[in-house]
């Protein structure tokens, strides 16, 4: 069957983040207010404007009824999907559909966590696994540090590539004033790192922050009238291939591998074609999959692709332009602030780490362990 997704109908016209790294004093809801307020005044919007919300914090299993009452609205649509790091590219194509459906106007994407103020530890909502906990796994290092052991077994990859993502993330990190590690990450420093899982390391894991994000989309006809360079939403897709990381059919190869077809599809480009590509790293292992997956190298090259700074500012492929998971932030959930870093390339608000000319992003997103991959393909107005 072929998908219809509405290309190029519905735009972001609003981008915000607030408390990225350390917010003490603030609620989950209370960040994920402060970044909403922030993206509606984007475009020129308030509260009152939203008929469409769709949000998820990882300690509200609730949290759309929540957040509509913390916001004052009654939303006519409402979304509280919970596919972990990858709800938000899952609201993205459901917000476009409820806009082209004429179910809402104007469509607000949020998340907020305060999980290093409040715990200083990674959030876990989900319910212990009955057939992996009793092997007392480092969930979830040791499920991503599997995945790892397996690629470097069949594909040779190695220590030192696992590396060049993380060198390659501070890189760009240092270009981000809101990135919460900045300093300098040599190959000497990242392989030096505390051994967590094997064969990860410290600089191996994403961060443990505090931070909230929020996207504002409107139908096109209306996207001009409230932002100067609308970034318009050209495809979408996702995939579910297990929920234990020991169901999953291959270890080296995710569900971007059948998604990533399906938007490109959708979009009408191909890796080819894109400028800027936002992944949720949440750990070295993860772009080198998913770079696979989505086509910009062949299964198993993943390794030596991100090899020599090719990811790194001033590269082939500019990955994670924002520091990512890994340098930048990570707030138990990452996948929305893949959207809006990407939505800021393509407007060409991201300053000193803007890369030239970009008018084609993908902003991706993963749930669970590897379990379920999401993927939105953004556009500049000077997308055909």
């Amino acid at each position: 069957m072929q998908e219809r997704f509405p290309r190029g109908r519905s735009a972001i016209v609003g981008t915000a983040t607030f408390g990225c790294g350390a917010a003490p004093g603030y609620s989950s809801m209370e960040l994920a207010h402060q970044a909403s307020v922030l993206a509606l005044a984007q475009a020129g919007l308030k509260p009152s404007d939203v008929d469409g919300l769709f949000v998820v914090v990882m300690d509200d299993s609730l949290s759309g009824l929540t957040f509509a009452e913390t916001l004052g609205i009654h939303p006519r649509f409402l979304d509280n999907n919970r596919t972990g790091g990858s709800s938000f590219q899952v609201h993205a194509m459901l917000a476009a559909l409820a806009l082209d459906a004429g179910l809402c106007d104007v469509a607000l994407i949020a998340y907020g966590s305060n999980q290093r103020s409040s715990t200083g530890k990674l959030l876990q909502s989900s319910r212990p696994s009955p057939w992996e906990s009793p092997y007392k796994p480092l969930r979830p290092i040791s499920s991503y540090a599997l995945a790892a052991a397996r690629h470097m077994h069949q594909y040779g990859t190695t220590k030192e590539q696992l590396g060049a993502v993380a060198v390659a993330a501070r890189q760009w990190a240092a270009l981000n004033p809101e990135a919460f590690v900045r300093e300098p990450l040599t190959m000497e420093d990242y392989l030096k790192a505390r051994l967590v899982a094997d064969p990860f390391g410290v600089r191996d894991c994403c961060l443990v922050t505090d931070g909230a994000a929020a996207v504002v989309l409107t139908r096109a006809d209306r996207a001009k009238d409230l932002c100067s360079r609308p970034v318009y939403l050209l495809g979408g897709a996702q995939s579910t291939t297990h929920r234990e990381i020991a169901s999953m059919p291959d270890l080296t190869v995710t569900g971007l591998a059948e998604a990533g077809p399906r938007a490109y599809a959708q979009a009408g480009v191909g890796p080819q074609d894109i400028d800027v590509v936002e992944l949720y790293d949440a750990f070295t292992i993860n772009p080198i999959l998913f770079l696979e997956d989505l086509g910009f190298c062949e299964k198993g090259e993943g390794g030596r692709f991100v090899e020599g700074g090719r990811i790194a500012p001033g590269g082939e492929l500019a990955v994670n332009t924002n520091g990512g998971g890994l340098s930048c932030v990570h707030p138990g959930m990452y996948g929305l602030f893949t959207i809006v870093e990407a939505a800021r390339q393509l407007a060409g608000s991201a300053g000193e780490r803007q890369v030239p000319g970009a008018k084609l992003a993908i902003a991706q997103g993963n749930g669970g362990e590897l379990s379920h991959e999401a993927l939105v393909i953004l556009g500049s107005q000077e997308t055909p």
